[in-house]
């Protein structure tokens, strides 16, 4: 145990520094509406437990086009044009350049592809064009982004009977600005010929679009058409922005690709892996009938297991257990799909010499995916059929791949699962008061053995002034279960936000996480919320004690982290309540270092830290225009002060983090 005047000065430090950072005049409350409340903090390792390494990480679905026209970087939507089906000549969100007298353009089923058959034919029909050409843009996802001096990296394919001569263009919105373009002329295209082109942008240019023209009269036939910026994350393809947010939050895990997503409306529509998979101009694509887009999957699979490679979290991956929201195969009629898992899990980890690791190595990737969590379904618990088919995948991947650990969809945090399981899964949007006082949902769920809870959906919503499209409130009430799970991270092994991203020209659903368009992006205050919580996989947790007539709008827990070599206590603290807290706080059982000779902790103030989640107002929301009015905001440790009182301004998450010299708990090391 610490010195009683070391344990003096850590308490002083403790209160000079929440005084110095929450002392707010914008929200600073009358001394009748202060309302008093004391921490203990018991940092002894006798009474510390260490947090599963899995704890915090991300939830992915391919929904708000996250995917396409999110992280996944092809600027080109519907590059296949197979989104109109077989039979319609639908060909959105391309368009013809010129009128119907001198162009007319139709699908046909004339592609080189045998999984995409589908290609468009482009009649021109002027020889005297108008302005001089005519011929097809794209402006893929509401505008491309074309940034000067950037490279970007096109693929085409196209065949006629006669010569060709077009000319391929980077060009903004109106058709007025030339960021790039390059002429191709061929004699002998009579077969399919592959295209590759770079160009590098002259121009910036937000909201671009990509053009095909020509003057020269004939029928030209084009397919798979893609365009892809040279600078993308560890060159796999994703949006090196959007990942570098993810990057930021130190996940631990990536469940993927979905959700919904997964289960289809209907079953003809859900995500089928072997689909993903292989060149892209082989991949079909799909309509995903839940959030009623197409996606062309060239986000697929083989890209969900790199994706969780470079972010450095385990794969979860979330398979289809033969049940979509509106039709389900009969456990008798299942195994096709079980041998179709099977399958996909040899992909991931099978060796080179395998059907299906032959697939991966042949794509890229020799080494063997580090794949563990299979969540077997998405929902689907109270489905007919969902028992009977999850104990067949059960029983075949356990036999397969004894270490892979299995999530059943049903809920064992009120009573016990009927079936073996390993994890279970825990989902809840609710309003933000209900959310705040789950805190304590796990905290009476029982010790004595059973699968771990997967929180593997959370977040506010449900109410358009609780929620709006991601405000501080959200926040908040969310901060505080997230704090309950650490303080039951016995029994809680993951938890993950979702949704995790929106395109703010498609908003399916509010709120979430992070928010972008072609070239913007920002955080709402839930993803801010988050990294305060980035260092607590895999720390230890300490007992608290909270004591206060207020204690119903507050929540707390303490940590101690490991940076390099170096040691911090971290005390997280929300305030839900519209008042001011006057709070003490104190520690004990902080153990002495390795050097027996110093008898008690230090703080070192140079290398501590206070970070506070607050605004003027509840409702406040991040946006493009003020992408940081709801952000944390760090400020240095202060000089230690005599008083021992803090100050809580209302509705705010603080965090400390305060550097140990010495006084670092021994099983902390």
């Amino acid at each position: 145990m610490m010195g009683a005047k070391g344990a003096a000065t850590f308490r002083t430090i403790v209160c000079s520094l929440l005084l110095l950072s929450l002392s707010r005049d914008c929200m600073a409350a009358e001394s009748n509406q202060v309302q008093a409340a004391l921490l203990q903090v018991n940092t002894s390792w006798e009474a510390s437990r260490k947090i599963p390494q899995t704890l915090f990480g991300l939830f992915f679905e391919e929904i708000n086009h996250a995917g396409a026209g999110g992280i996944w970087v092809e600027l080109v939507s519907n590059r296949g044009f197979e989104a109109g089906g077989l039979n319609a000549s639908n060909i959105d969100p391309w368009t013809i350049i010129g009128d119907e007298s001198s162009i007319y353009v139709k699908t046909e089923r004339a592609s080189c592809f045998s999984k995409n058959i589908i290609a468009l034919r482009m009649e021109v029909l002027c020889d005297e064009c108008p302005a001089g050409s005519v011929g097809i843009y794209n402006p893929g996802f509401w505008g491309m982004n074309i940034e000067e001096g950037k490279a970007y990296n096109l693929v085409m394919y196209i065949r006629s009977m006669e010569p060709v001569e077009l000319t391929a263009s980077l060009k903004s919105s109106d058709g007025l600005q030339n960021l790039a373009s390059a002429d191709i002329v061929d004699n002998n295209v009579s077969d399919w010929r592959k295209i590759q082109l770079k160009f590098v942008a002259k121009g910036t240019c937000r909201t671009s679009r990509f053009e095909l023209t020509t003057s020269k009269r004939g029928v030209i036939w084009i397919d798979q058409v893609s365009l892809l910026p040279s600078d993308t994350y560890k060159g796999h393809g994703f949006r090196r922005e959007l990942i570098d947010m993810l990057v930021d939050l130190s996940p631990q895990f990536l469940r993927f690709p979905g959700g919904c997503f997964v289960e289809g409306n209907w079953l003809r529509n859900a995500f089928r892996w072997r689909e993903t998979i292989g060149p892209w101009e082989e991949r079909p694509g799909h309509y995903g009938d839940v959030w009623n887009y197409w996606t062309d999957d060239g986000l697929g699979y083989y890209e969900f297991l790199q994706l969780a490679e470079d972010l450095g979290a385990e794969p979860i991956w979330v398979i289809n257990a033969g049940i979509s929201h509106n039709d389900e195969v009969d456990t008798t009629a299942l195994t096709p799909f079980v041998e179709d898992v099977l399958n996909s899990l040899e992909f991931a980890r099978g060796s080179t010499k395998s059907t299906w690791g032959s697939v991966r190595a042949a794509m890229g990737h020799s080494e063997q995916f580090a794949l563990k969590y299979v969540a077997i379904g998405n929902e689907d618990c109270e489905k007919k059929n969902y028992l009977g088919n999850y104990l067949r995948f059960y029983k075949a991947i356990r036999e397969a791949y004894p270490d892979i650990q299995m999530i059943s969809n049903c809920d064992g945090s009120s009573k016990p699962l009927d079936h073996p399981a390993d994890l279970y899964e825990y989902h809840v949007y609710k309003k933000a008061d209900i959310i705040f006082h789950l805190k304590d949902k796990f905290s009476n769920v029982s010790r004595s053995g059973g699968p771990k809870a997967f929180v593997s959906e959370y977040a506010v919503n449900n109410d358009a002034m609780d929620a709006g499209n991601g405000n501080l409130l959200a926040s908040l009430a969310e901060a505080a279960f997230l704090i309950g799970l650490e303080l039951n991270s016995d029994i809680v092994h993951m938890a993950s936000y979702a949704p995790l991203f929106v395109n703010d020209n498609d908003r399916r659903w509010n709120p979430d996480a992070i928010v972008f368009n072609s070239w913007q992006h920002y955080g709402t205050p839930s993803y801010w919320m988050q990294k305060f919580f980035r260092e607590s996989s895999g720390s230890m947790i300490h007992p608290v004690r909270l004591a206060s007539s207020y204690s119903d709008s507050l929540a707390a827990s303490a940590i101690t982290w490991k940076k390099n070599e170096d040691m911090f206590l971290r005390i997280k603290i929300v305030n839900f309540g519209s008042h001011a807290v006057n709070l003490t706080i104190y520690t004990t059982g902080l153990q002495v270092g390795v050097d027996t000779a110093r008898s008690s902790v230090t703080v070192d103030t140079a290398r501590s830290s206070v970070t506070v989640l607050t605004s003027s107002g509840l409702h406040d929301e991040n946006s493009f225009s003020d992408p940081n009015k709801v952000v944390p905001v760090s400020s240095s440790l202060p000089s230690a002060a005599e008083k021992m009182q803090a100050l809580l301004v209302p509705y705010s998450f603080t965090s400390f983090d305060l550097a140990l010299d010495s006084g670092v708990p021994q099983a902390h090391t």
